[in-house]
């Protein structure tokens, strides 16, 4: 069983930053892949960005290319994302997920089998 819990979202103006983090109860955290999804109101959860477990590989969605940086503190067992020029189409409940069998940097969401309660992020115009 791995307990995932996000922190650090809150209310921003546009154009701000942002970081939100990931704190895992894993063992072995430096063997699991993690990534951030996000859902906003009334849509399907999407993919953000990946993280390979030894950090050397990550994929973010062409929305976020440039603004996000997703990194890992395998000695802290912390994930982070850090959001810059944050704009109101970020706006979402951000969620971070980790899964022991894979290896490599994975935006496909069912392959996740671990997933936290989210945490709000607010851009406003």
């Amino acid at each position: 069983q791995v307990l995932l819990e996000e922190s650090g979202g809150g209310w921003v103006q546009a154009g701000g930053s942002l970081r939100v983090s990931c704190a895992a109860s894993a063992r072995r955290f430096r063997l699991y892949a993690m990534a951030w999804f996000r859902q906003a109101p009334g849509l399907e959860r999407e993919f953000v960005a990946a993280i390979s477990w030894s950090g050397d590989s990550t994929i973010y969605t062409d929305s976020v290319k440039g603004r996000f940086s997703i990194s890992r503190d395998n000695a802290k067992n912390t994930l982070s994302l850090e959001m810059n020029s944050l704009k109101p189409e970020d706006t979402a409940v951000y969620y971070c997920a980790a899964d022991e069998s894979l290896v490599a940097a994975n935006s496909r969401e069912s392959d996740f089998e671990y997933w936290g309660q989210g945490t709000q992020v607010t851009v406003s115009s």
